[in-house]
């Protein structure tokens, strides 16, 4: 059964997630992982095909640290700003201690600078949630997308 307390943390991490990624605080968006983590973005087809084709694949935090370093220095990319909304999770005991399978829904729209905004990307969050200490953090973030067509640069995380 899953604590009162937990739930709210991991509420807490999925909102939080997606607030510092829309306010460009990627450099503090890599903590909510663990060292040895696993963020993957992978088309909706694919998943339900079995394929194993993904769109990005990072195997661990030094990963993703190469990739906000890669977003600041050097991509070239059209700039926007992104807001995410997430659906509330299904949060469910996973395998281990401590350790919780949760499923949440997304949409992210960008707004470019000429104010013009569109839906950006639709899908879910499969999530496997571990505790460091008290601290609830990915240990596998896998958004599948419900398309495969993204339609600019994927330069911001999902």
């Amino acid at each position: 059964m899953i604590e009162s307390k937990q739930r709210e943390q991991i509420n807490d991490l999925l909102n939080d997630y997606v607030w510092y990624i829309d306010t460009d605080r990627l450099e503090e968006w890599i903590e909510f992982f663990t060292d040895d983590c696993t963020y993957r973005v992978i088309p909706r087809e694919n998943v339900e095909q079995n394929l194993p084709g993904v769109v990005i694949l990072c195997e661990n935090k030094n990963q993703l640290t190469d990739r906000i370093v890669s977003y600041r220095e050097a991509n070239e990319y059209n700039l926007h700003y992104d807001r995410h909304i997430i659906s509330n999770p299904r949060i469910e005991n996973g395998k281990g201690k401590n350790t919780f399978h949760v499923l949440s829904n997304y949409s992210v729209y960008q707004s470019n600078l000429d104010g013009e905004t569109r839906l950006f990307s639709v899908g879910y969050y499969d999530d496997v949630i571990v505790y460091e200490g008290d601290t609830p953090k990915f240990k596998e973030r896998t958004v599948v997308v419900d398309t495969f067509s993204i339609p600019t640069l994927l330069a911001t995380p999902l």
